[in-house]
């Protein structure tokens, strides 16, 4: 698996994701730590509005099944899938994290599957969380 277009994500974003990688003993951390090091490290204030970043509200589509899914990217203490809230160290989390619009990510999941995920819109409103 591998992607080559650029990320964006924060600096406050990139240094709380990578201080939870470093605590956490999981398979998708080492995804997620190959993603931040492709990634373009900017300013919270200069992160585009159509970039996904945590707290972001994302709709996205798995290209395979067609199936649309909206969710709220968050740190793993506010997770809560009954809200849509999903953590940065899910499957989907960690591929939609530093996408923008229109962008397509292929990605592995726990299956032993990947799917092709599309972002179709991102809010975020609520403010990038540091």
């Amino acid at each position: 698996m591998k992607n080559n277009e650029s990320l964006i994500i924060t600096r406050s974003n990139y240094e709380r994701i990578v201080a939870i990688l470093q605590a956490a003993q999981l398979e998708i951390a080492e995804l997620l730590e190959n993603e931040l090091g492709r990634a373009t490290i900017v300013s919270d204030e200069n992160l585009p509005n159509n970039v996904v970043s945590m707290n972001s509200t994302v709709k996205f589509q798995d290209l395979e099944s067609g199936k649309e899914s909206t969710v709220t990217l968050v740190y793993p203490p506010e997770a809560d899938i009954d809200k849509h809230k999903i953590s940065i160290l899910t499957p989907v989390g960690s591929a939609l994290i530093g996408l923008h619009v229109g962008q397509v990510i292929r990605w592995p999941f726990p299956t032993g599957k990947e799917k092709q995920l599309k972002v179709i819109s991102v809010d975020n409103q609520q403010g990038v969380a540091s």
